[in-house]
C-alpha cells in the first residue's frame, strides 16, 4: 500500500501540545490502476485511478472546530488530537502537466459517485458499483482531476460506496432520534432508516436499544401540516432491533414519525471536517494531484451539506487558509440537513429537524419568528478571501417551499440580493435530478407520479456552470448574474396562482394547494443551541414566505435559466408532481419530481380535449422545422454563456429525443 503524507507541516496556532497539525496525516492508496483501460482523452490523454483511505486527526479545542457537535466527547490519543478516517477516490492525468489545473472535489450522494452522471452525460450505475462510468469524455477532455470524500458515517461503505469510520462518543447515555416514513405501498413493516431497499440500495439501519422500550413514540398524520397523532404503543412493536412493525401494516401515504432511543453517538459532524480538510490538503500539496485550484462540489444531499458547511465558516481550515477556491452547489435548495447535531442521520430530508432552521438567505436579515439576526454566510464573509460560490436549483426545490428563502426575506418574501461572491440560479422547468427521455409516471426508486415525469435534460447548464466558474476563480471573468423567481421583475409568482394558471389544462394532475410541504419556525427543546434536540420537533409561527417561477401561457417557467425544451416546448414542464392515487395521499407532491404535460399533437386532438395550448402540428411543420428552431434557441444561449458552442449539438440530439416521445 501507498501511503502519502504531507511534505510540509502547517502550523501550531490552537494547539495545546505544542505540536504541528496535520489535520490529514496521510492517504493510503490501496490501489492505482489505468482507468478505462489507459483510453486517452483528447489532448490531456490518459487518466489512473486511486482509491484509498484518508486519515484525519483534528484538535477539538482548536476554535476552527468549535462548532462540530460532540467532538470534544471523542476519544483523544496520546497527542490530544481525535483521529478517524475515510474513503478517497481519485481520478488524475496519468500526465499532470497536461491537465487543467483544475480539481473536482466531490462529497458523494449517500455514497455515491455522480461527477460523470452530472457532467459527462454518464448513464447512473444502479445500482452502485465500482467502475466509474466516462459518458462522453467531457471532464477528462478538459484535463480535470477529479476526487471524492467519504463524509457520512452511516453509508456502508464498499466497492460501489464510499463512507467515513466516524469517531464514537463512548460511555454517552442512550439518546432519541426520529425517523420519518410515508411508504408508495402497504407494508407489514419497514427498516429503520432513511433510505429503504431497493435499487438505490440501503443505508446501515440504525437499532433501537431496546425493543420493548416504553419510551419509544410512533407518530401518523394525514398531510405534512396536520397534527400528529399518537399511534398506541400496544398497536405497533420492534420486529427486530432495526424493524418497525404495524399491526395491520403501514398504509400508503400514511406520513409516520418514528421517535426512539439509540446508543450508538457518532460525531456526524466528522464529516464536514472530512471535506475541509481533504480539500485543503489537496489544493495545498502537489500529492496525490497537483491543481492550481479547487472546487468542491455536491448534488442534492450534498449541495446542503456544503450550504451546512458555509454556515459553520469551514471553507476555512485550522490555519484560518481557504480550503477551497469554489464552490459549486446542485438543486440543494434553501435547506440544509441533519449533519452536524447529536444522533443525526445525515441522510433524512423532508423530517422537520435541525437542517430546517433559519437562516435561509445568504445575508444576515432578523426572523421575527425567532428573535434571531443572521445570514447563513455570515461566518464565510468574514473571511479575507471567500470562495467563489454558485449554486443551482431545479423548480422541484421551489416547489418543495424552501428553495426561493435563499434569496428572499422571511419577513415579507421580498427580494434579497446574494453577496458579490455568490451567484444563483433557477433551472427552469426542471425536476431535482435531470429527466430522462422516458414517457412513464413510474420512478426508479418505485413510487408513481399522477403525471408523466418531466423530461428536460438540463445537464448542459452544469457544464457551462463549471466552466463559467472555473473562469470566474481563475481568470476572474464574472459568471452570468444570478438568474432567479424575483418580484421586482415579475417571474416571481406564488404556487397558488400558478396552480391557478395551469387549471386548463386538461388531464393535468395538480397538488392540493393546502397539502403542500411548508418551512415554519421550530422548537427543537432546551438543549437545540448545543445541537441535542427534542422530537418530534413543534412548529410554531407563521410559515415562512415562499415563491416560485411565473409561467407562461404554455404553463412553462420565465424565470431562470431555461432550457431549448422550455422555450421551444413540447410540453408543459413543471417542478412538481403529485402522488398517484394508487400511492396514497393523492394531491400531495413527490418532492424530487416533476411533470411534462404533452401539448396535443394535432389541431382535432386539441379541440376535442378543449387544451388551450397550441397543439404540435400548430407550432411546427415537422421535425425539421423543430430542431431548427431548438438550434436557434441553444445558439443563442452561448453569449450569454448558459451553453457552451460545443453542446449546441447536444441540446438539439436531446430534443431529438424528447420529440420522438412528444413530437408525433
Amino acid at each position: 500500500m501507498l501511503s502519502l503524507s504531507p511534505d510540509r507541516k502547517r502550523g501550531t496556532h490552537g494547539l495545546s501540545n505544542g505540536e504541528d497539525a496535520v489535520a490529514v496525516t496521510g492517504i493510503e492508496i490501496g490501489s492505482v490502476t489505468a482507468y478505462e483501460g489507459g483510453e486517452a482523452f483528447g489532448a490531456t490523454g490518459p487518466y489512473e485511478r486511486l482509491d484509498g483511505v484518508a486519515r484525519y486527526a483534528v484538535d477539538p479545542d482548536h476554535p476552527a472546530n468549535g462548532g462540530i457537535v460532540d467532538l470534544a466527547l471523542a476519544p483523544r490519543r496520546a497527542d490530544g488530537l481525535v483521529h478517524f478516517e475515510g474513503d478517497v477516490t481519485i481520478l488524475r492525468p496519468a500526465d499532470p502537466a497536461r491537465g487543467n489545473g483544475t480539481a473536482l472535489l466531490e462529497v458523494p450522494n449517500r455514497g455515491r459517485r455522480t461527477l460523470t452522471t452530472l457532467f459527462n452525460q454518464a448513464v447512473a450505475e444502479i445500482p452502485p458499483a465500482w467502475p466509474i462510468a466516462p459518458g462522453d469524455g467531457f471532464l477528462f477532455r478538459r484535463g480535470f482531476t477529479l476526487a471524492w470524500v467519504g463524509w457520512q458515517w452511516d453509508v456502508p461503505r464498499g466497492p460501489g460506496r464510499m463512507g467515513l469510520a466516524a469517531p464514537r462518543v463512548t460511555g454517552g447515555a442512550p439518546g432519541f432520534t426520529q425517523l420519518r416514513f410515508q411508504l408508495p405501498a402497504d407494508a407489514p413493516t419497514v427498516l429503520l432508516t432513511d433510505q429503504h431497499v431497493g435499487p438505490l440500495g440501503a443505508h446501515d439501519p440504525i437499532p433501537t436499544v431496546d425493543v420493548a422500550d416504553p419510551d419509544a413514540v410512533l407518530y401518523r398524520r394525514r398531510a405534512p401540516g396536520d397534527d400528529p397523532e399518537v399511534v398506541p404503543r400496544d398497536r405497533w412493536h420492534f420486529a427486530d432491533p432495526v424493524t418497525l412493525a404495524v399491526d395491520g401494516g403501514l398504509r400508503a401515504g400514511v406520513i409516520y414519525d418514528l421517535v426512539y432511543r439509540l446508543d450508538m453517538q457518532p460525531v456526524v459532524g466528522a464529516g464536514l471536517l472530512a471535506a475541509r480538510d481533504l480539500a485543503s490538503h489537496l489544493r495545498s500539496t502537489p500529492d496525490p494531484i497537483s491543481a492550481d485550484r479547487l472546487i468542491i462540489t455536491g448534488l442534492s444531499q450534498n449541495s446542503r451539506f456544503l450550504r451546512h458547511l458555509l454556515s459553520l465558516g469551514l471553507d476555512a481550515d485550522e490555519e484560518g487558509r481557504p480550503a477551497f477556491d469554489g464552490l459549486l452547489g446542485i438543486v440543494g435548495g434553501g435547506r440544509r440537513g441533519e449533519f452536524n447535531h447529536r444522533y443525526a442521520q445525515p441522510s433524512v430530508q423532508p423530517t422537520p429537524s435541525f437542517g430546517h432552521l433559519f437562516p435561509f438567505a445568504d445575508a444576515p436579515q432578523t426572523d421575527p419568528r425567532t428573535g434571531r439576526t443572521a445570514g447563513l454566510l455570515d461566518p464565510v464573509a468574514a473571511h479575507p478571501e471567500p470562495p467563489r460560490i454558485m449554486l443551482c436549483d431545479s423548480s422541484a426545490e421551489y416547489w418543495r417551499g424552501d428553495a426561493s428563502l435563499a434569496h428572499t426575506s422571511v419577513v415579507d418574501g421580498s427580494d434579497v440580493d446574494a453577496p458579490p461572491f455568490v451567484r444563483r440560479y433557477l433551472f427552469a422547468g426542471t425536476q431535482h435530478s435531470s429527466g430522462p427521455a422516458y414517457k412513464g409516471d413510474l420512478t426508479i426508486q418505485g413510487t408513481r407520479g399522477a403525471n408523466l415525469l418531466n423530461m428536460v435534460d438540463y445537464r448542459p447548464l452544469y457544464r457551462a456552470a463549471l466552466v463559467n466558474l472555473v473562469a470566474w476563480i481563475a481568470d476572474g471573468v464574472e459568471p452570468p448574474p444570478s438568474a432567479v423567481p424575483r418580484w421586482s421583475d415579475g417571474t416571481a409568482a406564488t404556487r397558488g396562482d400558478v396552480l391557478a394558471a395551469l387549471a386548463p389544462i386538461p388531464g393535468a394532475a395538480l397538488p392540493a394547494p393546502g397539502e403542500m410541504p411548508m418551512m415554519r419556525a421550530l422548537d427543537l427543546g432546551p438543549e437545540a443551541t448545543a445541537g441535542v434536540g427534542r422530537y418530534p420537533a413543534v412548529p410554531y409561527g407563521s410559515p415562512y414566505p415562499t415563491a416560485v417561477s411565473a409561467v407562461d401561457g404554455d404553463g412553462n417557467e420565465v424565470a431562470g435559466v431555461v432550457m431549448p425544451d422550455v422555450t421551444v416546448p413540447l410540453a408543459t414542464h413543471t417542478g412538481f408532481n403529485p402522488r398517484h392515487p394508487e400511492m396514497g395521499a393523492p394531491g400531495q407532491l413527490m418532492e424530487y419530481f416533476g411533470s411534462t404535460i404533452p401539448f396535443a399533437v394535432t389541431v382535432a386532438e386539441r379541440v376535442g380535449s378543449g387544451d388551450p395550448r397550441a397543439s404540435v402540428e400548430e407550432r411546427y411543420t415537422g421535425l425539421d422545422d423543430y430542431l431548427a428552431k431548438v438550434r436557434a434557441a441553444a445558439e443563442a444561449m452561448v453569449p450569454r454563456r448558459h451553453v457552451l458552442a460545443d453542446d449546441v449539438e447536444l441540446c438539439v440530439e436531446l430534443a431529438r429525443q424528447r420529440w420522438a416521445l412528444l413530437g408525433s
